[in-house]
């Protein structure tokens, strides 16, 4: 069955949605409010904690998934413009790094205007967009950052994207 079946005939709120698949993929999540839920996703590398979030006002859907990150004070020059490869190779999303909290963010925001619904595929495809992109590129971060390597050096080992199922 469609992850969509079971929503046919519902007009659930986008949060609803997000919290039937946690449960469906047996995440780990915490509704935080009507408005917003956040959960731990296990990735390869590290569990990510993503976070979702309506706002009504704008009828976007935001998501940021982080992850630790705590580079040395000097390494944050290289961590920047590795920053911008990356991002140049993100089409959905980018990656920011918020200092002050010591986390890498991935960041993407699903616009709805005009009262628009949200499929359960969009989501889950939103979600695990984000994980992909942080698996992908936490190799090169840490190459980057801890393995004294160049970001053009970081950057070949990116893992490629993966196509069809294992």
């Amino acid at each position: 069955m469609a992850l969509s079946e079971q929503f046919l005939h519902e007009d659930l709120h986008p949060i609803d949605i997000v919290e039937h698949l946690a449960e469906h993929h047996d995440w780990d999540f915490d509704r935080i409010a009507d408005d917003q839920i956040a959960m731990a996703v296990e990735g390869q590398w590290r569990t990510y904690s993503v976070t979702l979030a309506w706002s009504s006002y704008d009828e976007t859907l935001r998501m940021v998934c982080t992850f630790e990150m705590e580079p040395p004070e000097d390494k944050l020059p290289v961590l920047y413009e590795l920053l911008n490869c990356v991002n140049d190779q993100c089409w959905a999303g980018a990656f920011s790094y918020w200092a002050e909290q010591k986390l890498m963010v991935y960041r993407y925001g699903l616009i709805m205007a005009g009262g628009q619904g949200v499929a359960p595929e969009q989501i889950d495809t939103l979600i695990g967009a984000a994980v992909l992109s942080a698996e992908r590129y936490y190799p090169a971060f840490q190459l980057a950052v801890w393995g004294g390597r160049t970001p053009e050096d970081a950057m070949q080992i990116a893992i490629g994207e993966a196509y069809g199922r294992a």
